[in-house]
Formats: structure tokens, C-alpha cells, sequence
């Protein structure tokens, strides 16, 4: 039944969040069942037995030690009646931040400005299998178990911890730290913006991360593009833009002493890329921040 992988992409921060689990049995001939319009998803860990469920025209068999995300916007269905018992975890979650479905490999999906504007942050992309392998013994249920435990204390006691566990899972479920392809291309381009982060003041050109990083220029910006959307360039300037505002908001320095010190040649040049990114010529917005 198994059809073109899929990835579940959320942005974050603010990273989505547990609301509800709980363990259903099935025995032979049980169905799950239709649902549509959840309003949420649906992160179901098998332990025993197998599931055969649908969503819109896609349709899986999960067996103990699968897990399958059901998306909050579709019809999912029994695609029929379970063989064997079967015994499963689902977990309730919602996500704030903008959310996608995937097939091609690319994880750079969101609205990056939109999403640095609206939560004041770059975006992480979370990957998520659609159909996936719960890490660990097959069968088993770490994270997802221990929330069943707490699931039995009241809220004010175990919010922290619930929210804790949850993330842990889907740290644990996240492609960008186990890419099945085996492709380094989150490697490289962390890599890429770490250097970067450190040397943002200097004159950076394509050929110095290519000599610092040792690996072609093409090769960091295809790695790059694919991570967050961004060549190292536009990276580059992201990075200056951001330590300028926290400059303009920290210091009294000129806004001429702010851009030399971020690495701009020029301050109408620094302060026309300053306006286009935040809105308001740099003056304006130390003014606008500061009394």
C-alpha cells in the first residue's frame, strides 16, 4: 500500500504542541475509525499488530514500530478491518506556525520573511515522516509511554513534563538529524552557517567559504538552499541585518559605526537593505525602540 514518501514539514519556533494521547486495542476485525477534519494531528505509534489506514488517496500498512501522521485537514479512514491484534499510541498535537507536506527532498518550504516577522526568529524546518520507523526495539514506545503515564496526573502537574517528553519524540522522529538518504547536506550547510555566524563582520566572499569549508561554492549554496532557502550570500546578509537591530537597540554607536561593524562597505547601502528587511530606515527604528 505504501506509495511516494512523504515529509510533514512544520516551522518552529513556536514549536507545535502535545495536547492529548491515549492507547487503543483493536482485535481482529476492528476498525479505526473515519474521521475528517480533525482540526489536528494525529501521530499514531504502533506496538502490536498492523493498521491499515487511509487519508484522502493515500493509503498505508503500519506495523509494530511504524508510526503514521495523520494530518488535521483530511479525511482518514479504515482501509480495512485489522487481521490481528493490534495495539497502538496516539498522540494529539497542534502546530502555530506555518505547516507543508513534501515529497521532493526539499526542506527550505516556509515563508522565511513572513515567519521572521511575525515570531521575530529565523525558522527551523521540522521533518517529519509521514509514514515513518519509531526509533529504538520495534514495538516499543519510549516518549509516547511515558506520556501515557502522565497522562494520569492533572495538568497543573505535568504540563512541563508532558510538552518535554512530546518534543523529545519528535526530536527522535525529525529527518534533519537522521536523513535516511544518508545526504550530508544539513552537515554542510550547518557548517556553512556556523562559519558564517563567526566571521559575519569580515569581508566574506563566495571563494573564502569555499576555501575555509573546503568544499565548492555551487555545492554550499545547492546544501544551503535546501536547508533554509538561503544562498551563503543571502545568509550573510540575514546574519549583518540581525546584529545591526541588536546594535541600533544596545548601543548608541552611529548607524556608519553600526554597519562597519557588521561587515556593510557602505552606510546608504547598509541603510537601504536595513529598511527593506525590517520596514524602517535604521534611524527610525532605534527611535522608534529606545527613548
Amino acid at each position: 500500500m505504501e506509495q511516494r514518501e512523504s515529509e510533514v514539514c512544520l516551522a518552529a519556533p513556536p514549536f507545535p504542541y502535545f495536547t492529548e494521547c491515549g492507547r487503543s486495542v483493536y482485535q481482529p476485525g476492528d476498525r479505526h475509525p473515519n474521521r475528517s477534519n480533525l482540526g489536528m494531528f494525529d501521530l499514531i505509534l504502533v506496538e502490536k499488530g498492523r493498521l491499515f489506514i487511509g487519508e484522502e488517496d493515500r493509503q498505508w500498512e503500519v506495523s509494530a514500530g511504524g508510526t503514521l501522521l495523520l494530518l488535521p485537514d483530511r479525511y482518514h479512514y479504515a482501509v480495512r478491518p485489522c487481521t490481528e491484534e493490534t495495539s497502538f499510541v496516539w498522540i494529539h498535537f497542534r502546530a502555530l506556525a506555518e505547516w507543508g507536506v513534501r515529497t521532493d527532498g526539499d526542506t527550505a518550504f516556509v515563508d522565511r520573511e513572513g515567519h521572521m516577522n511575525r515570531y521575530a526568529t529565523a525558522p527551523y524546518t521540522i521533518r517529519l515522516p509521514q509514514l515513518g520507523t519509531l526509533p529504538g526495539a520495534p514495538g516499543s514506545s519510549g516518549e509516547g509511554e511515558r506520556l501515557l503515564r502522565l497522562q494520569e496526573r492533572s495538568l497543573s502537574g505535568a504540563v512541563w513534563e508532558r510538552q518535554r517528553l512530546f518534543e523529545q519524540l519528535l526530536r527522535s522522529l525529525d529527518l534533519r538529524g537522521r536523513d535516511p538518504s544518508g545526504s550530508p547536506a544539513a552537515s554542510v550547510a550547518e557548517r556553512t552557517e556556523r562559519y558564517i555566524r563567526a566571521h559575519y563582520a569580515k569581508p566574506l566572499t563566495g571563494a573564502a567559504l569555499s576555501e575555509a569549508l573546503h568544499f565548492h561554492y555551487n555545492y554550499l549554496t545547492r546544501c544551503m538552499k535546501r536547508v533554509n532557502g538561503l544562498t551563503p550570500m543571502e545568509y550573510l546578509e540575514e546574519c549583518r541585518l540581525e546584529q545591526a537591530r541588536l546594535l541600533l537597540l544596545r548601543t548608541e554607536s552611529s548607524v556608519a559605526s553600526v554597519a562597519e561593524q557588521v561587515g556593510f562597505e557602505t552606510a546608504p547601502y547598509f541603510s537601504r537593505r536595513f529598511s527593506e528587511r525590517f520596514g524602517v530606515p535604521p534611524l527610525k527604528f532605534r527611535q522608534r525602540y529606545t527613548r
